[in-house]
């Protein structure tokens, strides 16, 4: 990043939200490699998936020193870590039961969600541009999810699921990110999203991984680890309501993903709607920075 990126707020938050869609359409790719394609079961895939990624933070932490793990807000990283617990277990089953492209358009109501709440709870302007902005993305991801046509699986409503319980969830993270730091934040999520995740895999039938499996397992793990570290940057660098369009960019990076992994072939209308996410999220970028520019 150049200089006049670390100037804008608003370019540094689009930069880490884009970079964590990144790696979360790498994250969800092996999670429907375990899921769907080699049956491991769905409930035990987050444990490891989450459990693995607080095992790669443990270096950074000793390194940075205990005090990061101080927290003037442990209701906050409880109440984050319930509603991420859940999205997560929603997520991972909808991923082991259809195509990514029909996940991830699903779950890009996640919008809706967060700029409400974060009018409402954080008391964030939201102007006509992010309004419109994020109208224009999830029709995008109507027109990929297809609801009208045979194809469609009820299964797939489960990331409706997710995106509202996420998006309290991101809501939660902008609070702890005005008195706490990006580190902290991440490291009490993934501390304390282990122990929750592992009465779900009990429940569920505990499995554990072996073979190939156990490579993929700890790749996702990695990728997790990263993805909730640029998720954070992301809110602490910008708006909720600002960044939170930038989140659309994971439906074709996800379908690209399933299109070249599992040959899940998007048709024509998915390029249209890919288009409409990602003019959409651009307009509001160019908008942001003009702003910046005249304050």
């Amino acid at each position: 990043m150049n200089s006049v990126l670390y100037r804008s707020p608003a370019l540094v938050g689009a930069f880490w939200m884009v970079l964590a869609g990144v790696t979360y359409a790498a994250g969800n790719i092996l999670v429907q490699r375990l899921t769907m394609s080699m049956g491991f079961a769905s409930s035990s895939v987050a444990f490891w998936q989450y459990g693995i990624a607080f095992l790669f933070s443990l270096p950074y932490l000793f390194r940075i020193g205990l005090g990061v793990m101080r927290t003037s807000h442990p209701g906050r990283h409880i109440l984050r870590v319930v509603l991420s617990a859940l999205g997560v277990q929603a997520w991972t089953f909808g991923l082991a039961t259809v195509p990514i492209s029909q996940a991830i358009a699903l779950v890009m109501t996640s919008p809706f969600f967060i700029i409400l709440g974060a009018r409402i709870f954080l008391g964030e302007k939201v102007g006509p541009s992010r309004w419109v902005a994020t109208a224009v993305g999830f029709v995008g991801a109507a027109l990929i999810l297809e609801p009208w046509s045979g194809a469609f699986s009820w299964a797939a409503l489960l990331p409706i699921l997710s995106a509202l319980l996420w998006g309290g969830a991101s809501l939660i993270t902008k609070q702890l990110t005005a008195d706490e730091r990006p580190e902290s934040i991440t490291v009490w999520l993934l501390m304390l999203l282990t122990p929750i995740n592992l009465v779900v895999a009990l429940g569920g039938g505990f499995a554990v991984p072996t073979g190939s499996m156990i490579w993929i397992v700890v790749a996702l793990g990695v990728v997790t680890f990263m993805a909730q570290y640029f998720l954070t940057l992301a809110y602490a660098s910008a708006d909720a309501a600002y960044v939170q369009p930038f989140d659309d960019l994971k439906l074709p990076l996800n379908v690209l993903g399933g299109w070249l992994v599992f040959g899940f072939a998007p048709n024509l209308l998915f390029w249209f709607g890919a288009v409409l996410i990602l003019c959409a999220s651009l307009s509001i970028m160019l908008i942001e920075r003009r702003r910046e520019a005249a304050a």
